[in-house]
């Protein structure tokens, strides 16, 4: 089997994704450390569950920056497919510590909301301020590689939802200051916590999928095996596996019954004609296929191993 790969270029990408992961991770320190200030200072609700919220990102771009470290690494006799899957991991991990944060975060919202305390509305419009600034920069420096990377998305998914909570605690530091609505503060705190469930429950399923290899939703799986059976000189498609590595690989197994006892350099050409298929219109990009005459076993598309 043949496969092209541009290493220079990815270590490069992998390099940027790290450079861009370090700085938002630095940006979150400062953040955090001010807003759990000003929020003992200012008693404000919201602005210190925006502050364990940062500090959950901190460790959440943390995890981020090693997966992104460890993808990196190569493969060895131990580890036949390196740390690819880091990042995936890493995606599950982020997902799931962002729903029980927010779970927490609902519950000391009901909490307060059953006494509201008055809050120092100033303190909290300008560390929100100042959420609102950082937050969106390290937005900013993931969002491209969030349409090709789940690590890279969880990441970027903290940090947006961290700049729309601090959106949302300065609406409500304005709501306290001029209007002295002071239980919009567990309200918002509400509010950006069931928005953080339904957000991580996206990626939770898609880190899920992955791990577990299921098919990529997007694979027609019975679509191939009748593409591939169209071929003149193959009887048929069995012991079909097709899954997801990472965000760049996705593996396709099968046995194929062959109609003829062909030789090895004709299984070659035709191996070139299906790999070449499945990637032009699958983006299926690693493939490996068990060529069979006349065995005897189950002919099923999908086998229980």
């Amino acid at each position: 089997m043949g496969h092209s790969h541009t290493h220079n270029h990815t270590h490069t990408h992998h390099d940027l994704r790290g450079r861009n992961l370090f700085i938002s991770i630095l940006l979150n320190i400062i953040i955090t450390a001010a807003q759990v200030i000003g929020g003992i200072l200012s008693g404000s609700l919201a602005l210190l569950s925006d502050a364990l919220h940062n500090f959950s990102d901190v460790l959440s771009l943390i995890v981020s920056y090693i997966a992104n470290k460890l993808s990196k690494k190569e493969a060895s006799i131990y580890r036949t497919f390196g740390y690819k899957r880091a990042e995936i991991l890493a995606a599950f991990i982020n997902a799931s510590t962002l729903i029980v944060v927010a779970i927490l975060l609902i519950i000391e919202a009901i909490k307060r909301f059953q006494s509201p305390e008055d809050i120092e509305s100033n303190l909290v419009i300008w560390l929100s301020l100042l959420g609102i600034v950082a937050n969106g920069l390290s937005v900013f420096l993931l969002k491209k590689d969030s349409k090709s990377n789940m690590n890279m998305k969880s990441a970027y998914l903290h940090l947006l939802t961290d700049m729309m909570a601090s959106i949302a605690v300065l609406i409500g530091g304005l709501l306290m200051k001029y209007f002295q609505v002071f239980w919009v503060d567990s309200m918002l705190t509400f509010i950006i916590a069931v928005y953080l469930i339904w957000m991580g429950f996206d990626l939770l399923k898609s880190s899920t999928k992955v791990l577990m290899l299921f098919t990529p939703d997007e694979i027609p799986v019975k679509q191939i095996v009748a593409e591939i059976n169209a071929f003149d000189s193959i009887k048929n498609v069995h012991h079909v596996h097709v899954w997801q590595l990472n965000e760049e690989e996705i593996h396709l197994e099968a046995h194929i019954d062959f109609n003829h006892d062909i030789t090895l350099s004709q299984f070659d050409v035709i191996l070139h004609d299906i790999e070449d298929l499945v990637l032009k219109k699958y983006d299926i990009n690693h493939v490996n296929i068990q060529p069979e005459f006349g065995k005897d076993d189950i002919k099923d598309i999908i086998v229980q191993d």
